[in-house]
């Protein structure tokens, strides 16, 4: 499992990495406070340890963008530990608050018992947004958005382009794309699904996104 850490004291980020490591958990740090939600939508963390006093905006703001695609844990670190900051972090969407100074096996303990809690419980807490190189696709509205401008697919078209953005770096074959859409009972032969991708490859390029999916010849399609 994936825990996130938006940490800007380097010290604390690498020691907590270190002890996620050792756990057996993968840390993703965060090195670029203006992209936060950028990186939860490429990483895809099944839970996240964030700060408050952050550089570009605040923790609570970060907390707020991540509960709009995500139902994943929370949990705020930080020195500033008046009652209004800790209801301000749970109202924000926060699932636990831990002040600093704070001991690394406690902090630990609550790691691994937020994770079975969530995970035991929410079948489902896949993102309904997926993000790659400024495209952003709601699953949710069928909605593809770049640079401020937005695209409505259809459901196959979209079901289609989340196959593909999902396994982005990899050539998906025809016949896989045709499989996916047939377990959904939506039956595409060869001809239909050309057509879809052509439509996809249109509306993408209409908000100004060219050559967003590319085609491996006799091997299927693929986003870079």
């Amino acid at each position: 499992m994936k825990i996130m850490i938006v940490e800007d004291e380097t010290t604390i980020r690498d020691i907590v990495g270190e002890a996620i490591g050792k756990w057996g958990l993968e840390p993703v740090k965060v090195e670029r406070f203006d992209q936060v939600l950028q990186v939860f939508l490429r990483e895809s963390p099944h839970l996240v340890l964030m700060d408050i006093n952050l550089p570009s905006f605040d923790g609570f703001y970060w907390c707020n963008k991540i509960r709009e695609v995500s139902k994943a844990p929370i949990i705020f670190l930080s020195s500033r530990n008046t009652p209004m900051d800790m209801v301000m972090a749970m109202n924000m969407g926060g699932d636990d608050f831990i002040n600093k100074p704070f001991d690394l096996d406690v902090l630990m303990a609550k790691i691994n018992a937020l994770l079975r809690r969530t995970y035991a419980y929410i079948e489902d807490i896949e993102l309904t947004v997926i993000e790659h190189d400024g495209v952003v696709v709601n699953l949710n509205t069928y909605e593809v958005s770049y640079a401020d401008q937005k695209v409505e697919l259809s459901k196959t078209e979209m079901s289609i382009l989340s196959l593909l953005m999902r396994n982005r770096g990899i050539v998906v074959s025809r016949n896989k794309i045709m499989r996916s859409l047939w377990a959904d009972e939506r039956f595409v032969d060869d001809n239909t699904l050309t057509v879809n991708i052509t439509r996809i490859r249109k509306k993408i390029a209409e908000l100004g996104k060219e050559q967003f999916i590319t085609t491996k010849k006799g091997q299927g399609y693929m986003i870079v």
